[in-house]
Protein backbone atom coordinates (compact mmCIF):
# COMPACT_ATOMS: atom_id res chain seq x y z
CA UNK A 1 0.00 0.00 0.00
CA UNK A 2 1.33 3.44 -0.94
CA UNK A 3 1.62 5.78 2.07
CA UNK A 4 1.67 9.54 1.43
CA UNK A 5 2.41 12.12 4.12
CA UNK A 6 1.08 15.66 3.87
CA UNK A 7 1.24 18.60 6.28
CA UNK A 8 -0.23 21.79 4.84
CA UNK A 9 1.31 25.21 5.15
CA UNK A 10 -0.95 28.05 6.28
CA UNK A 11 -1.37 29.11 2.66
CA UNK A 12 -2.56 25.62 1.69
CA UNK A 13 -5.48 25.45 4.11
CA UNK A 14 -9.00 25.42 2.65
CA UNK A 15 -11.86 27.05 4.54
CA UNK A 16 -14.64 25.76 2.33
CA UNK A 17 -15.93 22.56 0.77
CA UNK A 18 -15.87 23.22 -2.95
CA UNK A 19 -14.12 26.13 -4.59
CA UNK A 20 -10.57 25.15 -3.61
CA UNK A 21 -7.94 23.65 -5.89
CA UNK A 22 -6.70 20.18 -4.90
CA UNK A 23 -3.44 19.98 -2.97
CA UNK A 24 -2.68 16.41 -4.09
CA UNK A 25 -3.91 13.70 -6.45
CA UNK A 26 -4.26 10.30 -4.79
CA UNK A 27 -5.01 6.86 -6.19
CA UNK A 28 -7.69 4.70 -4.58
CA UNK A 29 -6.06 2.35 -2.08
CA UNK A 30 -3.61 5.00 -0.89
CA UNK A 31 -2.98 5.59 2.81
CA UNK A 32 -2.59 9.24 3.82
CA UNK A 33 -0.83 10.48 6.95
CA UNK A 34 -2.17 13.98 7.48
CA UNK A 35 -1.68 16.85 9.90
CA UNK A 36 -4.57 19.24 10.52
CA UNK A 37 -4.79 22.48 12.50
CA UNK A 38 -7.43 23.14 15.15
CA UNK A 39 -10.65 25.06 14.50
CA UNK A 40 -9.17 28.27 15.93
CA UNK A 41 -6.21 28.04 13.50
CA UNK A 42 -3.92 27.70 16.53
CA UNK A 43 -4.89 31.11 17.94
CA UNK A 44 -5.92 30.03 21.47
CA UNK A 45 -2.95 28.72 23.48
CA UNK A 46 -3.57 30.09 26.99
CA UNK A 47 -6.55 31.19 29.07
CA UNK A 48 -5.45 34.78 28.42
CA UNK A 49 -6.17 34.34 24.71
CA UNK A 50 -9.75 35.42 23.95
CA UNK A 51 -11.58 34.51 20.78
CA UNK A 52 -12.73 38.11 20.23
CA UNK A 53 -9.11 39.26 20.19
CA UNK A 54 -7.20 36.32 18.72
CA UNK A 55 -9.50 34.41 16.36
CA UNK A 56 -9.72 35.76 12.80
CA UNK A 57 -13.14 34.77 11.44
CA UNK A 58 -11.64 34.48 7.95
CA UNK A 59 -9.47 31.61 9.16
CA UNK A 60 -11.60 29.24 11.22
CA UNK A 61 -12.07 25.51 10.67
CA UNK A 62 -9.04 25.21 8.36
CA UNK A 63 -9.23 22.07 6.25
CA UNK A 64 -6.41 19.80 5.18
CA UNK A 65 -7.15 19.18 1.51
CA UNK A 66 -8.90 18.97 -0.79
CA UNK A 67 -7.54 15.74 -2.25
CA UNK A 68 -8.35 14.71 -5.81
CA UNK A 69 -9.16 10.99 -5.96
CA UNK A 70 -8.18 9.59 -9.35
CA UNK A 71 -11.14 7.98 -11.11
CA UNK A 72 -13.84 9.47 -8.85
CA UNK A 73 -16.91 10.63 -10.76
CA UNK A 74 -20.32 11.97 -9.72
CA UNK A 75 -22.48 9.12 -8.47
CA UNK A 76 -19.55 7.12 -7.10
CA UNK A 77 -18.97 6.39 -3.42
CA UNK A 78 -15.87 7.62 -1.61
CA UNK A 79 -14.83 5.47 1.36
CA UNK A 80 -12.49 6.94 3.99
CA UNK A 81 -11.30 4.53 6.66
CA UNK A 82 -9.74 6.17 9.72
CA UNK A 83 -6.80 4.10 10.87
CA UNK A 84 -5.65 6.45 13.63
CA UNK A 85 -6.67 9.88 14.89
CA UNK A 86 -4.18 11.17 17.47
CA UNK A 87 -3.40 14.53 19.15
CA UNK A 88 -0.58 16.52 17.57
CA UNK A 89 -0.19 18.77 20.64
CA UNK A 90 -0.05 18.36 24.41
CA UNK A 91 -2.93 20.77 24.96
CA UNK A 92 -6.36 21.50 23.55
CA UNK A 93 -8.47 24.64 23.73
CA UNK A 94 -12.15 25.30 24.23
CA UNK A 95 -14.09 28.53 24.61
CA UNK A 96 -17.37 30.25 25.13
CA UNK A 97 -17.86 32.78 22.36
CA UNK A 98 -20.34 35.67 22.64
CA UNK A 99 -23.60 34.91 20.81
CA UNK A 100 -22.45 31.45 19.75
CA UNK A 101 -23.39 28.03 21.12
CA UNK A 102 -26.44 26.06 22.12
CA UNK A 103 -27.39 27.94 25.30
CA UNK A 104 -27.17 31.59 24.26
CA UNK A 105 -28.90 34.11 22.04
CA UNK A 106 -27.91 33.93 18.39
CA UNK A 107 -28.81 35.87 15.26
CA UNK A 108 -31.57 33.29 14.61
CA UNK A 109 -32.67 32.79 18.22
CA UNK A 110 -32.78 36.44 19.11
CA UNK A 111 -33.43 37.54 22.71
CA UNK A 112 -32.56 40.55 24.85
CA UNK A 113 -30.16 38.55 27.01
CA UNK A 114 -26.57 39.80 27.20
CA UNK A 115 -23.88 37.77 25.51
CA UNK A 116 -22.14 34.97 27.35
CA UNK A 117 -18.66 35.91 28.58
CA UNK A 118 -15.70 35.46 26.24
CA UNK A 119 -13.68 32.78 28.04
CA UNK A 120 -11.01 30.22 27.13
CA UNK A 121 -10.20 26.91 28.79
CA UNK A 122 -6.96 25.00 28.15
CA UNK A 123 -6.96 21.22 28.59
CA UNK A 124 -3.65 19.47 29.25
CA UNK A 125 -3.29 16.32 27.16
CA UNK A 126 -1.47 13.24 28.44
CA UNK A 127 -1.24 10.93 25.44
CA UNK A 128 0.53 8.21 27.43
CA UNK A 129 -2.26 8.09 30.04
CA UNK A 130 -4.93 8.84 27.39
CA UNK A 131 -6.43 11.75 29.34
CA UNK A 132 -7.39 15.39 28.89
CA UNK A 133 -7.58 17.51 32.04
CA UNK A 134 -10.39 20.01 32.58
CA UNK A 135 -9.33 22.91 34.85
CA UNK A 136 -12.21 25.08 36.09
CA UNK A 137 -11.89 28.84 35.59
CA UNK A 138 -13.91 29.82 38.67
CA UNK A 139 -12.77 27.26 41.23
CA UNK A 140 -9.90 24.86 41.93
CA UNK A 141 -11.55 21.83 40.30
CA UNK A 142 -9.38 19.73 37.99
CA UNK A 143 -11.04 16.69 36.43
CA UNK A 144 -9.27 14.18 34.20
CA UNK A 145 -11.35 12.90 31.30
CA UNK A 146 -10.66 10.11 28.83
CA UNK A 147 -8.98 11.13 25.58
CA UNK A 148 -11.42 10.38 22.73
CA UNK A 149 -9.99 11.89 19.52
CA UNK A 150 -12.31 12.52 16.57
CA UNK A 151 -12.61 14.66 13.46
CA UNK A 152 -15.27 17.36 13.39
CA UNK A 153 -15.09 17.85 9.62
CA UNK A 154 -14.95 15.22 6.88
CA UNK A 155 -16.46 16.01 3.50
CA UNK A 156 -16.34 16.25 -0.27
CA UNK A 157 -17.06 19.12 -2.64
CA UNK A 158 -20.80 19.78 -3.00
CA UNK A 159 -22.70 19.39 -6.26
CA UNK A 160 -23.62 22.19 -8.64
CA UNK A 161 -20.41 24.19 -8.24
CA UNK A 162 -21.48 25.18 -4.73
CA UNK A 163 -18.91 26.52 -2.29
CA UNK A 164 -19.90 25.95 1.34
CA UNK A 165 -18.25 27.19 4.51
CA UNK A 166 -16.26 24.64 6.50
CA UNK A 167 -18.62 25.49 9.39
CA UNK A 168 -21.56 23.86 7.57
CA UNK A 169 -22.66 20.20 7.65
CA UNK A 170 -24.82 19.01 4.75
CA UNK A 171 -25.21 16.15 2.24
CA UNK A 172 -21.53 16.47 1.32
CA UNK A 173 -20.53 15.84 4.95
CA UNK A 174 -18.63 18.84 6.28
CA UNK A 175 -18.80 20.04 9.87
CA UNK A 176 -20.86 17.15 11.28
CA UNK A 177 -19.04 17.12 14.65
CA UNK A 178 -19.85 13.47 15.30
CA UNK A 179 -17.78 11.62 17.92
CA UNK A 180 -18.34 8.55 15.70
CA UNK A 181 -15.82 9.98 13.19
CA UNK A 182 -12.90 8.29 14.92
CA UNK A 183 -10.28 5.60 14.46
CA UNK A 184 -11.86 2.33 13.32
CA UNK A 185 -14.73 3.98 11.44
CA UNK A 186 -15.33 3.98 7.71
CA UNK A 187 -17.16 6.98 6.24
CA UNK A 188 -19.05 6.63 2.95
CA UNK A 189 -19.71 9.84 1.01
CA UNK A 190 -21.43 10.36 -2.32
CA UNK A 191 -19.13 11.89 -4.94
CA UNK A 192 -20.53 15.08 -6.49
CA UNK A 193 -17.68 16.32 -8.68
CA UNK A 194 -14.81 14.80 -10.63
CA UNK A 195 -12.07 13.76 -8.19
CA UNK A 196 -14.41 13.97 -5.15
CA UNK A 197 -12.19 16.71 -3.61
CA UNK A 198 -12.35 15.59 0.01
CA UNK A 199 -10.94 17.39 3.03
CA UNK A 200 -10.64 16.74 6.76
CA UNK A 201 -10.03 18.90 9.83
CA UNK A 202 -11.50 20.34 13.04
CA UNK A 203 -9.84 17.80 15.34
CA UNK A 204 -11.44 17.29 18.75
CA UNK A 205 -9.58 15.60 21.61
CA UNK A 206 -12.97 14.86 23.09
CA UNK A 207 -16.50 16.22 22.72
CA UNK A 208 -19.84 15.66 24.38
CA UNK A 209 -22.78 14.83 22.13
CA UNK A 210 -24.29 18.10 20.94
CA UNK A 211 -21.12 20.19 21.39
CA UNK A 212 -23.32 22.39 23.59
CA UNK A 213 -21.09 25.45 24.05
CA UNK A 214 -20.11 25.43 20.38
CA UNK A 215 -16.53 24.25 20.85
CA UNK A 216 -15.07 20.87 21.79
CA UNK A 217 -11.57 20.31 23.16
CA UNK A 218 -10.14 21.63 19.91
CA UNK A 219 -6.70 20.48 18.84
CA UNK A 220 -4.31 19.84 15.99
CA UNK A 221 -4.45 16.23 14.83
CA UNK A 222 -2.36 13.54 13.19
CA UNK A 223 -4.66 11.36 11.13
CA UNK A 224 -3.92 8.23 9.13
CA UNK A 225 -6.65 7.18 6.71
CA UNK A 226 -7.09 4.87 3.74
CA UNK A 227 -8.87 6.16 0.63
CA UNK A 228 -11.04 3.83 -1.43
CA UNK A 229 -13.47 4.32 -4.29
CA UNK A 230 -16.59 2.36 -5.16
CA UNK A 231 -17.96 2.93 -8.64
CA UNK A 232 -21.60 3.95 -8.32
CA UNK A 233 -23.84 3.41 -5.29
CA UNK A 234 -23.52 6.95 -3.93
CA UNK A 235 -25.46 7.47 -0.69
CA UNK A 236 -27.59 10.59 -0.54
CA UNK A 237 -26.28 11.45 2.94
CA UNK A 238 -23.10 10.42 4.79
CA UNK A 239 -23.03 6.88 6.10
CA UNK A 240 -20.69 5.41 8.71
CA UNK A 241 -19.73 1.87 9.58
CA UNK A 242 -17.61 0.53 12.40
CA UNK A 243 -17.32 -2.94 13.91
CA UNK A 244 -20.38 -2.37 16.11
CA UNK A 245 -22.83 -0.17 14.17
CA UNK A 246 -24.45 0.85 10.92
CA UNK A 247 -24.91 4.65 10.98
CA UNK A 248 -26.27 7.54 8.93
CA UNK A 249 -25.84 11.28 9.52
CA UNK A 250 -28.53 13.87 8.83
CA UNK A 251 -27.84 17.61 8.97
CA UNK A 252 -30.51 20.30 8.81
CA UNK A 253 -32.59 22.76 10.81
CA UNK A 254 -34.79 22.30 12.74
CA UNK A 255 -33.23 19.46 14.73
CA UNK A 256 -36.08 17.04 14.05
CA UNK A 257 -35.42 17.30 10.31
CA UNK A 258 -31.80 16.26 10.88
CA UNK A 259 -33.16 13.27 12.85
CA UNK A 260 -35.61 12.45 10.06
CA UNK A 261 -32.88 12.55 7.41
CA UNK A 262 -30.72 10.13 9.40
CA UNK A 263 -33.67 7.80 9.95
CA UNK A 264 -34.64 7.76 6.25
CA UNK A 265 -31.04 7.22 5.13
CA UNK A 266 -30.69 4.23 7.45
CA UNK A 267 -34.01 2.79 6.24
CA UNK A 268 -32.72 3.04 2.67
CA UNK A 269 -29.45 1.38 3.66
CA UNK A 270 -31.30 -1.49 5.38
CA UNK A 271 -33.32 -2.05 2.21
CA UNK A 272 -29.99 -2.64 0.46
CA UNK A 273 -28.19 -4.53 3.25
CA UNK A 274 -30.98 -6.95 4.13
CA UNK A 275 -33.38 -6.81 1.20
CA UNK A 276 -36.11 -5.50 3.49
CA UNK A 277 -39.30 -3.81 2.36
CA UNK A 278 -39.33 -0.12 3.28
CA UNK A 279 -42.02 -0.58 5.92
CA UNK A 280 -40.27 -3.59 7.47
CA UNK A 281 -36.99 -1.65 7.67
CA UNK A 282 -38.86 1.29 9.22
CA UNK A 283 -40.49 -0.97 11.81
CA UNK A 284 -37.27 -2.80 12.68
CA UNK A 285 -35.19 0.36 13.01
CA UNK A 286 -37.87 1.96 15.17
CA UNK A 287 -37.09 -0.68 17.80
CA UNK A 288 -33.29 -0.81 17.72
CA UNK A 289 -31.77 2.57 16.80
CA UNK A 290 -30.13 5.18 18.96
CA UNK A 291 -29.88 8.77 17.75
CA UNK A 292 -27.08 10.75 19.42
CA UNK A 293 -27.06 14.44 18.64
CA UNK A 294 -23.75 15.37 17.03
CA UNK A 295 -24.14 19.15 17.22
CA UNK A 296 -26.78 21.81 17.84
CA UNK A 297 -24.55 24.81 17.18
CA UNK A 298 -23.49 24.82 13.52
CA UNK A 299 -25.22 26.40 10.56
CA UNK A 300 -27.13 23.11 10.36
CA UNK A 301 -27.63 20.67 13.23
CA UNK A 302 -26.44 17.05 12.89
CA UNK A 303 -27.88 13.80 14.23
CA UNK A 304 -26.38 10.31 13.93
CA UNK A 305 -28.83 7.42 13.70
CA UNK A 306 -27.15 4.12 14.56
CA UNK A 307 -28.20 0.46 14.60
CA UNK A 308 -26.18 -2.18 16.50
CA UNK A 309 -24.83 -5.00 14.37
CA UNK A 310 -25.05 -7.37 17.36
CA UNK A 311 -28.85 -7.45 17.07
CA UNK A 312 -28.85 -8.19 13.35
CA UNK A 313 -27.97 -10.99 10.96
CA UNK A 314 -24.51 -10.69 9.37
CA UNK A 315 -24.45 -8.29 6.42
CA UNK A 316 -21.76 -6.56 4.39
CA UNK A 317 -21.82 -3.18 2.69
CA UNK A 318 -19.92 -2.73 -0.57
CA UNK A 319 -18.79 -6.39 -0.59
CA UNK A 320 -17.25 -6.19 2.88
CA UNK A 321 -15.13 -3.11 2.24
CA UNK A 322 -15.04 -2.05 5.91
CA UNK A 323 -13.74 -5.46 6.97
CA UNK A 324 -11.13 -5.35 4.22
CA UNK A 325 -10.02 -1.84 5.21
CA UNK A 326 -9.70 -2.89 8.85
CA UNK A 327 -7.36 -5.66 7.74
CA UNK A 328 -5.31 -3.27 5.61
CA UNK A 329 -5.17 -0.77 8.48
CA UNK A 330 -3.48 -3.36 10.71
CA UNK A 331 -0.37 -3.17 8.54
CA UNK A 332 -0.05 0.59 9.19
CA UNK A 333 0.00 0.56 12.98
Amino acid sequence: MDVVEFSPTFEQFAYTFGGAAPVLRVEPGTALRLWSEDAFCGALRSIADLSSEKVDLRYINPQTGPFYVVGAEPGDTLALHFVSVEPARDFGASATIPFFGGLTSTDRTATLQPALPDLTWIYDVDSARRTVAFAARHSEHVIELPLEPMLGTVGVAPAGNEVRSALVPERFGGNMDSPQMRAGSTCYLGVNVEGALFSIGDGHYRQGEGEACGTAVEGAMNTTLIVELIKGGAPLWPRLEDDEHWMAVGSSRPLEDAWRIGQVELVRWFEQLYGLHTMDAYQLLSQITKAPIANVVDANYSVVVKAPKSLLPPAEAFDGLHRDLRARAASLH
